[in-house]
């Protein structure tokens, strides 16, 4: 039974995120040079980063620490159909992350 005004814990939805402590693969390192540009859908991310499977590129970096959110955009294809592809972008806290790592690596990257 429970306590009336007894403030209950509250349990975290997710759990923490890892702190972004920067990457060495090539691949992440072009995607994030990217990213920082400006927004890209899968198929600019690709070619951008060597890559050709940019979820799986984004996902490393997700469990890297950062957030890069996709937001669904209504677009037509070349066929006429309505479609939604997703656009990547960095997160104004990734790119704080992203530009303090960089700070420490001497602004490489």
């Amino acid at each position: 039974m429970k306590t009336p005004g007894t403030p209950e814990k509250e349990e975290p939805s997710a759990p923490n995120k890892p702190k972004f402590t920067g990457t060495d693969n090539p691949r992440h390192l072009r995607a994030i040079a990217a990213l920082l540009r400006r927004p890209m859908p899968r198929e600019s991310l690709d070619k951008e980063s060597g890559a050709s499977n940019g979820p799986e590129l984004v996902a490393e970096l997700r469990r890297r620490g950062l957030d890069v959110p996709c937001e669904r955009i209504r677009f037509i294809d070349r066929d006429g159909y309505p479609c939604r592809p997703g656009v990547y972008s960095l997160t104004i806290d990734d790119r704080r992350k992203v530009y303090q790592w960089q700070a420490k690596q001497g602004g490489a990257a």
